[in-house]
């Protein structure tokens, strides 16, 4: 069967274990090559034609229930954590009285830079669901450090989020060789920019990295939370867990980084960071606009 762009594949020579979205073929020295998105997880690759497979609808099924049950898993964990936040806000908001409608949230804003647009929708979409406010911009890589101190002027973001897609390649160097990563070194640069705005930790909140991304370099660029501390592969909606319980945690609190990771797909292999600040603030009174 031809493969054409945006067909869904797997490699033949990983016997299938991560569903892919074809993104561009080429003819290079004599052979076609195929350039690869992730279709769950944040990993781009390259790989010979004559390698993938087209994947069919019920292998398809497969994957997506996959997917699916491992989101579902997460996202219940997640709301109860919320449920629980939230319980206790309101009864310190009141000294322990239950009074209903008494006081207002004000969760932590972020700005997300995602360079897949696919990537990007399913985060908003998780993020509207959890109740977050947030800007979702669609960035190349490359072009996130040029771009990111004007959108930091525009939003005044409390968490920013700068990630899509990267791998790291053995033939290109040692792991600890930054250039041996397709995107790693624009993402660290896309941290320091935002950095030079705000240089305290718990004033700007970022997130950083994508699969198998250079971890301490994006922690020591000025990251709170990053990926990947074992190179492993991350799953596309990590980072929004991860945002979601910093946006949702108050600002008087510490969040200590296995409260945040243990919800997510990936854990700590995938996930790294330092202890932050919540971003929420509570205010009193709580008084909608009446409608006549």
């Amino acid at each position: 069967m031809e493969i054409k762009i945006m067909d869904l594949v797997g490699r033949r020579s990983y016997n299938c274990d991560i569903l892919f979205r074809v993104i561009d073929i080429q003819q290079i020295g004599g052979q076609k090559m195929v350039s690869l998105y992730g279709e769950d997880f944040r990993l781009v690759a390259d790989a010979p034609y004559h390698d993938l497979i087209v994947i069919n609808k019920n292998q398809r099924s497969k994957f997506r229930e996959q997917a699916r049950t491992l989101e579902e898993q997460s996202l219940k964990l997640f709301e109860q954590d919320v449920e629980l936040l939230k319980e206790r806000q309101q009864y310190e908001a009141t000294n322990g009285y239950v009074k209903q409608n008494n006081y207002f949230q004000m969760p932590g804003k972020v700005l997300h830079l995602d360079g897949d647009p696919a990537y990007l929708k399913k985060c908003m979409d998780l993020y509207k669901k959890f109740g977050v406010p947030v800007l979702g911009i669609h960035c190349h890589e490359k072009e996130m450090p040029l771009k990111i101190s004007s959108l930091m002027d525009y939003y005044r973001p409390d968490i920013l989020v700068i990630t899509g897609h990267d791998a790291y390649s053995k033939t290109k160097g040692k792991m600890s060789d930054i250039n041996a990563y397709r995107h790693s070194k624009h993402f660290v640069q896309t941290v320091k920019e935002a950095r030079k705005k705000v240089p305290h930790l718990d004033q700007l909140v970022i997130f950083a990295g994508a699969c198998q991304s250079h971890f301490e370099s994006l922690i020591h660029a000025g990251a709170n939370f990053a990926s990947s501390p074992s190179r492993i592969n991350i799953h596309a909606l990590d980072p929004v867990y991860i945002v979601a319980k910093i946006s949702f945690t108050p600002f008087m609190e510490r969040i200590h980084v296995w409260d945040v990771l243990r919800n997510t797909l990936t854990g700590e292999k995938g996930m790294g960071g330092i202890e932050t600040r919540g971003m929420l603030r509570i205010g009193m009174p709580y008084n909608p606009v009446q409608e006549e």
